[in-house]
């Protein structure tokens, strides 16, 4: 008798599988910042990212010395398990092409993603992954390196649909307060933190477009920062509406007390998880045919639906049914 067949076998033979991430992409831009964000992934386990910062953390003139110390923290036995990223410059900047070379070339097996940040429109995306497909070549590298591309100017959002389309983008992610400060004022400072940052129409309009984007190119959509480091029923509330209300599945993280109330928030409730473990086990028995579950009935589309909650699910470390864990997450599967 055959096994049965597991969902990402089966369900996305006519496109592509949307990305199973962590719902928390927590940035660090200096090595005792990058060493403790580290430490906190080593306790909670991989339901959180890392983004070594080299645009924002690297001081003037030491570059070079920062993308060698990113590299070396990506390579280090502390990436238990390969969830680390980095955050280059911006194309206009000089230093960008060696940030990639210094990290791809050191430690582009181990490279989670790459994060490219302030791009003008499609073209500089584009000439960013050219050259990041280019110099992982050069370096031997079979696989091709995700990139995270923040959507915070206004060049960027008028062509999100172009950059969300772009083959090897991952993640969308919105960068609020850049685009805020390239509105000149136009915008009040009150829409950098909640609730005018969900309320502010020019920056509610941002948001959506860059969700629908993301959504409509099976890219997954990153929330903005949280300004509040203390409060954690802030922090909590604010991904939680980003979730429910607009659409996004990841959060950024920029002090590590926001690190758990952003995954907690971007849960699936476990009704809905265990909804999901139902039909997707009757589907599976049922080789992947239609099915009635609860007087209902579901396909292959409802099935990719229940499929991704229950890897969201997984990701942000639930604790899911006996049944899943074994049919759907086990090492043999």
């Amino acid at each position: 008798m055959n096994a049965p067949l597991h969902p990402a076998a089966v369900l996305y033979r006519e496109t592509k599988p949307f990305p199973a991430l962590p719902a928390c992409e927590h940035f660090a831009g200096s090595e005792k910042l990058i060493g403790k964000a580290l430490e906190l992934q080593r306790t909670l386990g991989p339901v959180f990212d890392v983004t070594c910062d080299c645009e924002d953390g690297a001081t003037a003139g030491a570059e070079k010395a920062h993308a060698e110390m990113v590299a070396a923290a990506i390579n280090s036995a502390d990436n238990r398990h390969g969830r680390v990223g980095a955050r280059i410059h911006d194309i206009t900047h000089p230093h960008w092409r060696d940030d990639l070379e210094i990290i791809v070339g050191t430690a582009g097996a181990q490279l989670a993603y790459v994060t490219l940040p302030k791009a003008a429109g499609r073209q500089d995306v584009q000439a960013q992954l050219m050259a990041l497909a280019a110099i992982s070549r050069n370096c031997g590298l079979e696989r091709q390196i995700p990139a995270h591309v923040l959507i915070e100017t206004h060049g960027a959002l008028r062509e999100v649909e172009d950059i969300a389309a772009l083959p090897g983008v991952e993640t969308l992610d919105f960068g609020l307060m850049d685009f805020i400060s390239g509105h000149h004022g136009a915008i009040p400072a009150a829409a950098m933190k909640s609730p005018g940052q969900f309320e502010h129409p020019l920056v509610a309009r941002a948001k959506c477009a860059i969700a629908a984007a993301a959504l409509g190119h099976g890219v997954v959509p990153a929330h903005n920062v949280t300004t509040e480091l203390h409060d954690t029923q802030v922090v909590y509330a604010d991904a939680r509406r980003a979730r429910e209300q607009f659409g996004y599945l990841r959060m950024w993280s920029i002090h590590p007390n926001q690190v758990q109330p952003i995954v907690d928030a971007m849960r699936p409730n476990f009704d809905e998880v265990d909804t999901a473990t139902g039909i997707l086990l009757a589907a599976q028995a049922a080789g992947w045919g239609p099915i009635r579950h609860d007087g209902r009935l579901h396909d292959r589309a409802s099935y990719r639906y229940y499929w991704e909650l229950l890897q969201r699910a997984h990701a942000t470390g639930m604790n899911l049914p006996a049944a899943a864990r074994h049919k759907f997450f086990s090492a043999t599967n």
